[in-house]
């Protein structure tokens, strides 16, 4: 006879707690994130650092449809200055719409979604990064509820969106107008929604094992719309940056790797063939077809318009809608190829760029803004420092780092499936840029880890359960575990309440700006 509760409890372990404290305590937990987030968002009044790029090129695809040349350059930024004054005549002029366009490094959906803040509060600092505060904002309430299924734990979900919010590396990007935060928004996202699928599969496999005749390879598990969304999601991910080609496709193998352990766990003679013949056709359609759709999506603007880079909308145009469907494409992979052969080639030295190896000890941050022309007045001091620098809050980062080594241990010895997802997670985020900075000695910053960063919270926080112990644990072991636990979230608090005036641009003096500098590569240039 078939043990029913036993399946059931192993493949889907119960939640802890209500339905209603499991929303209203992540709610909580993302209504003070957003509030360090948005307080002060158009502050400082300013383009601060790569904002120069991607401002522009969201404002241009909101007017054309596609990023064109703006005026000025790096040495004489024009159209930077024009901004601040709210003089918004920047773009450069051209007899044909393609002799202005620009080449551009990324793909449009991140600028997309930052035009959208344009649109709607106008060409403004906050306008153009309210759509970043609100990503940054969701984040941790998609945080808090991913850690919450994946612990069945309210309490430590909750704990993993504070840390989130408490995070500086993810507060100045949440502040600013850069592509970094839709990347690491979308990867958390379809994360989340492969965790959600992992259980709503799971269920189905255990309602099955109840009430049907059994079979070497178990049942088909019909629609998924957790999957068809977490490929919508990554899909995103690739739209935002290049780079999110490595979540999909780790997520991807995970999922099919989650599909087979669930077979498996349940009995099954050939868990194997049934998830490869039942899983992997629908995986397939939701990993690939997906977000190569969704990808493609994000380039609308470039193929109904005449003015993208490479267009040769003139050619396309020429000849019926059939060529005009196959030269355009044509045209769209030679700009892909560009784009890739762009990043291959970017090794330019930049003050602060830094190594991967560097990024989880927070060596080299970078700094976003430090203008050189306070008065005196502005701090009642000699020297006054306003300063925004993108740098995770150390604490956090170093506590994380110990916390990855003892989930490799934990994965090592137990093979559990929430220690290898997060591990999967931080390694793909992380280990390809030593191949680049290996192989192409390519630029690159600290604020590249801002995509892991939710997964080196889930590491701490996964760790944190195994210190508070199980539920049936003694008093004292629980007690014991969660003292430690909160006095760790303590800590970063405070460390993050001693970094916010440096993370947010509040008028200091240098003395002060002096004191939250903890290192002194924190401020001196880099080696060239």
């Amino acid at each position: 006879m078939r043990n029913w509760a036993v399946s059931a409890g192993r493949l889907v372990p119960p939640m802890q707690g209500t339905a209603l404290l499991g929303w209203s305590g992540p709610l909580a937990v993302a209504l003070f994130g957003g509030i360090l987030r948005f307080v002060r968002l158009g502050e400082p009044k300013a383009v601060v650092f790569d904002e120069t790029y991607y401002v522009k090129d969201a404002y241009s695809l909101l007017q054309h449809g596609v990023e064109r040349m703006m005026l000025g350059d790096a040495k004489n930024p024009i159209a930077d200055q024009r901004l601040i004054t709210d003089n918004l005549d920047i773009f450069q002029q051209c007899a044909k719409p393609v002799d202005c366009a620009s080449f551009v490094a990324h793909p449009p959906l991140g600028k997309w979604m930052i035009a959208v803040g344009e649109w709607m509060f106008g060409m403004n600092p906050f306008g153009w990064r309210f759509v970043a505060a609100l990503a940054g904002t969701l984040s941790i309430l998609v945080l808090a509820r991913v850690a919450r299924r994946m612990t069945r734990s309210t309490l430590l979900g909750c704990l993993a969106g504070l840390l989130l919010a408490l995070d500086g590396l993810h507060l100045v990007l949440s502040r600013t107008a850069l592509l970094d935060i839709f990347l690491m928004f979308w990867v958390l996202a379809g994360f989340a929604c492969l965790v959600a699928d992992r259980d709503q599969a799971r269920g189905r496999l255990v309602g099955w094992y109840a009430s049907s005749a059994i079979n070497e390879m178990g049942p088909r598990l019909g629609f998924r719309p957790w999957r068809l969304a977490a490929g919508l999601c990554l899909g995103a991910a690739c739209a935002v940056k290049w780079s999110g080609i490595f979540f999909l496709i780790a997520f991807a193998v995970m999922s099919l790797l989650w599909d087979m352990g669930a077979r498996r766990a349940l009995g099954l003679r050939e868990p194997y063939r049934g998830a490869l013949a039942y899983d992997l056709p629908g995986g397939f359609g939701a990993m690939a077809l997906v977000p190569a759709v969704t990808f493609l999506t994000s380039w609308t603007g470039w193929f109904a318009t005449a003015g993208g880079w490479g267009r040769n909308w003139e050619q396309a145009t020429s000849a019926g809608p059939g060529f005009f469907l196959f030269d355009s494409m044509r045209s769209w992979v030679a700009y892909q190829r560009q784009v890739l052969g762009y990043h291959s080639g970017l090794d330019e030295y930049h003050h602060y760029m830094s190594e991967p190896w560097q990024w989880p000890l927070l060596l080299r941050p970078v700094s976003f803004w430090y203008p050189a022309d306070l008065p005196p007045s502005a701090c009642g001091a000699a020297k006054c420092s306003q300063a925004v620098l993108g740098v995770g809050t150390p604490a956090l980062w170093f506590g994380a780092a110990l916390a990855l080594l003892g989930l490799v241990v934990w994965y090592v010895s137990s093979r559990d499936w929430r220690a290898g997802a997060v591990l999967l997670a931080f390694a793909v985020g992380w280990l390809p840029w030593f191949y680049y900075a290996i192989a192409d000695n390519r630029t690159m910053y600290l604020f590249y880890m801002i995509p892991v960063v939710p997964f080196m919270v889930l590491a701490v926080v996964l760790m944190a359960g195994l210190i508070m112990g199980r539920q049936d644990a003694s008093p004292t072991r629980r007690a014991t575990g969660a003292a430690v636990v909160g006095a760790f979230a303590l800590i970063v608090l405070i460390n993050f309440w001693w970094l916010h005036p440096v993370l947010v641009a509040e008028t200091i003096t240098q003395t002060q700006w002096w004191a939250r500098m903890l290192m002194r590569s924190w401020v001196t240039a880099a080696p060239k």
